[in-house]
């Protein structure tokens, strides 16, 4: 087929010189002709590719390009784009998909916000549309009067000012609001992308369960405050949402930021960074440490959470003990057993204390065990970001909790754990597997950067 080809090539581009040349004599016309092809560097390149192509090791150049470039030969090969329509649609696609990401990530910043604020609670109803904040005093009066029956101004903020009431009402309302201009910026765009074709069969599933997750968001949310403005078990107790509930919350606005930016990845570079075979080998090989590496940052985000839904952040503002001791002694208080690692706040603090360590720890032993490996250099600059990243996460982390939480320091922190975690979704993406086209095309050694 290969072969074919050039010489369909070479037909169609001399066809016109050959035709002038007519009526002279057939070794003028091969003279003149030979003379011209073989001038230039095309022709030559051709005919070596031949002389491969006989001798059975035939390289294609396609090697020393692009991965988005090699996608063109990759789909003869079974590599499947997410997008049809070529290129700028690619573009498009992957533009919207990395701005849908960008906005989940400033929920997350905004949510933390409004939690630390205690902002979260001020509104006691909800609605899936929303609706318009109070316009004039009787209405901020109404739903100043709504909040006075909840537990947490009874027992937090009593005789709190309507002022101070609009402050974290409109922290709450903001939150939502942000989140339902999030699902018209998703929903519009990809109704646009459906109806030109660009969207595969593939991609539209998989957009389809993420809109799904984040329209559940909402539902998820609420179920969570609603939590919140039940009157505690204790008299004694302060009102706060379930650390379960708070907790799914969290990890579904994780996931969904994931997915959104693993399928952007993916869209706009269809094949990983590869330059030569041996490389290819290297990444195997750091695939298999990284795996586990990502689980891990991923469990402590989530153990996160629940020092946040127990307020486990305010309680032993000492490193590295624990008050005087490094264990607590009511670690295991709580019966049944399990719902102490949930529940008992310094088993939480603790939990979280240990996964963050052991984290950082894993993520420098990764660094240190795949220095030496022969790996391309965006995966090597990706693991030096993790491990820059994981030591600054953790200097956070117990500036957060000697200081007592502040607003500036929490939101910091829960900011740094996202962005950890986006750093470990670019490595597992850079860290894929090449489709075979490409890795027929690669050479054993790739080139010194």
């Amino acid at each position: 087929m290969f072969r074919s080809r050039v010489v369909a090539l070479f037909v169609k581009n001399n066809s016109k010189a050959l035709y002038n040349l007519r009526g002279t004599t057939p070794s003028r016309v091969l003279n003149e002709e030979s003379y011209r092809l073989f001038s230039t560097g095309a022709t030559r390149k051709c005919l070596d590719g031949f002389r491969s192509f006989s001798k059975g090791n035939y390289v294609p150049s396609i090697r020393n390009v692009s991965t988005v470039a090699s996608v063109g030969i990759g789909n003869k090969e079974g590599l499947k784009l997410l997008v049809n329509g070529g290129p700028r649609a690619q573009k498009m696609v992957g533009i919207w998909l990395f701005g849908s990401a960008a906005w989940v990530f400033s929920m997350v910043i905004l949510g933390g916000i409004t939690r630390l604020t205690r902002s979260g609670l001020s509104m006691t109803d909800w609605k899936f549309t929303g609706g318009l904040p109070p316009l004039s005093d009787e209405d901020w009066l109404l739903e100043f009067e709504k909040y006075k029956q909840s537990p947490e101004y009874k027992r937090v903020n009593r005789g709190m000012s309507i002022e101070d009431f609009k402050f974290i009402y409109w922290m709450e309302y903001a939150h939502r609001m942000w989140g339902r201009g999030l699902g018209i910026m998703f929903a519009l765009p990809f109704s646009y992308f459906l109806r030109k074709g660009y969207i595969t069969v593939q991609l539209g599933l998989r957009l389809s369960a993420l809109f799904g997750l984040g329209a559940g968001q909402g539902l998820i949310g609420w179920w969570m405050v609603k939590s919140g403005l039940e009157e505690p078990a204790s008299e004694y107790a302060q009102p706060r949402v379930s650390p379960y509930r708070l907790a799914a919350h969290l990890t579904s606005a994780f996931a969904i930021y994931c997915g959104l930016l693993w399928t952007g990845l993916s869209v706009v570079m269809p094949e990983p960074p590869s330059e030569s075979l041996a490389w290819v080998r290297g990444a195997a090989k750091v695939k298999r440490l990284a795996l586990p590496v990502s689980l891990l940052v991923g469990v402590t985000a989530v153990s996160g959470a629940f020092v946040a839904g127990n307020d486990a952040g305010h309680a032993y503002n000492t490193f590295p003990k624990m008050g005087d001791t490094c264990i607590p002694e009511d670690i295991f208080d709580m019966k049944p057993l399990i719902r102490n690692f949930f529940e008992n706040t310094s088993t939480v603090q603790l939990d979280h204390r240990i996964l963050a360590t052991a984290t950082l720890f894993s993520i420098g032993a990764l660094w240190w065990s795949t220095r030496k490996f022969e790996i391309h250099p965006a995966v090597q600059s990706l693991i030096g970001s993790a491990v820059g990243m994981a030591g600054l996460q953790v200097t956070l982390g117990i500036s957060t909790l000697l200081s007592y939480v502040p607003v500036e320091l929490g939101t910091a922190h829960q900011a740094g754990a996202l962005t950890l975690l986006t750093l470990m979704i670019l490595l597992n993406h850079t860290l894929r597997r090449p489709s075979p086209s490409l890795l027929k095309s690669l050479p054993q050694v790739g080139k010194t950067i």
